[in-house]
């Protein structure tokens, strides 16, 4: 054998394992159909939270504004805003960090922008 083919063999079987990794990914059609589905199941669970914990204050269309809640078909807060709301209150609101899990807010803040209408 010649000195180079030595060193050649590993680098070679590196390459082709790394090549292989880097194919197709048969579950990346199936995460997103997944993930799709998750949405949906995410935005049905957060309604059903929304309507036991929020539509007190809130209403059942996010605009009834009782106690001083805000009208959610006029906000316009994103995602992350509207988690941080949830779970720390703000003014009046309760605080549901202690009473929902992550999940249940998360679902509740993804619910809360489906209120949203855009003004006529």
């Amino acid at each position: 054998m010649k000195p180079g083919y030595t060193l050649s063999l590993p680098i070679f079987f590196i390459f082709a394992v790394f090549l292989y990794g880097c194919g197709p990914n048969e579950k990346a059609s199936t995460t997103l159909s997944t993930s799709l589905n998750q949405s949906a199941a995410t935005i049905s669970d957060g309604a059903a939270i929304f309507q036991k914990n929020c539509k007190i204050c809130h209403g059942a269309d996010g605009k009834l504004g009782l106690n001083g809640a805000k009208d959610l078909s006029m906000s316009v807060l994103s995602l992350p805003e509207r988690i941080n709301i949830i779970t720390y209150g703000k003014n009046l609101m309760t605080p549901f960090g202690q009473i929902l899990s992550t999940t249940e807010i998360s679902a509740v803040a993804a619910y809360t922008i489906q209120l949203h209408t855009t003004p006529k």
